[in-house]
Order: structure tokens, then C-alpha cells, then sequence
């Protein structure tokens, strides 16, 4: 599944005002996988965590968002990676340090899951020029040119 096909999945999931015990679930659950960027994810101590067994939490993930809990978890935390990534400066940051604050210790799987779910590889993206930049850059260099007009 790629990245778009899950934000879409994620953006159509209804919600409602309604007490739903699967949605309460699954939206505690993200909370506290999110919580906790910094630690690994087990999906044993996330259930611990919440009192319930695995199979409750497999079974509500699937009703609401259609994934198992760790793939939905994993790209919960991936999509704040590239936050970081795309926000980092990086000639002060690292992919390792980005990384290892979302929790993920397993660097090469990290950039692996990464090029497979964004088409690109973590350092592509540390290394990418921010949009804003490149339109500043160009008007300024366009502010520079003088054309005989």
C-alpha cells in the first residue's frame, strides 16, 4: 500500500460523534503510539498498555481503518518522519537522529519501508530543497534580471 492510498483510506474513514468502543480503541491507541515517538513499537505493550489482547486491537484496526495495528502505526510514525525530514535542516540533523526519535532502531528497514512507502530514500528527502526555498531563490534571482522592456 502506498502512502497516498492510505492517507485516502485514513481522510474517508468516518467518524461520528457517537461512542464507538472500536473508533475510542483505535483513536487511543494512535495517541499512544504517537505519544511515545522516541520508543520502538510492540503492539504487545501498546495492548498491555491499554488492558485489552491483541486480537481485540487487530480486530478493531481492521474494522476502522482497514489495516493491521502496526502497519497503521508504523505509518503513522513514517509520515512524521518525513515531517521531520522535510523540516530538518541537514547540515544539522541526521536521517539516524530523525529516525531513532520516532522510534524506529532498525535503521536499514527504516530506509527501506521509507523508498517503498514515498518513492524516495530518507536522505533524498533530508536533502531536498524546500519548495519555499527554490520560489525565494528564483525570485530573487528574477528580481535581479533586468529585461528591455
Amino acid at each position: 500500500m502506498d502512502i497516498d492510498h492510505w492517507l485516502a483510506t485514513v481522510a474517508d474513514t468516518p467518524f461520528t460523534q457517537e461512542s464507538n468502543p472500536c473508533s475510542d480503541l483505535v483513536e487511543v491507541a494512535e495517541r499512544l503510539a504517537l505519544a511515545n515517538l522516541d520508543e520502538p513499537l510492540h503492539i504487545s505493550t501498546l495492548c498491555r498498555t491499554l488492558e485489552i489482547s491483541e486480537r481485540t486491537l487487530r480486530k478493531a484496526f481492521h474494522k476502522i481503518r482497514g489495516l493491521p495495528p502496526c502497519r497503521h502505526l508504523r505509518m503513522l510514525r513514517l509520515s512524521q518522519a518525513r515531517r521531520a525530514l522535510l523540516g530538518a535542516d541537514a547540515k544539522r540533523a541526521t536521517v539516524t537522529e530523525i529516525a531513532t526519535c520516532f522510534g524506529f532502531v532498525e535503521l536499514g528497514r527504516f530506509s527501506v519501508e521509507y523508498r517503498k512507502v514515498f518513492g524516495e530514500s530518507p536522505s533524498q528527502t533530508l536533502h531536498r530543497v524546500p519548495a519555499r526555498k527554490i520560489l525565494l531563490v528564483n525570485s530573487t534571482v528574477q528580481n535581479s534580471l533586468t529585461f528591455g522592456i
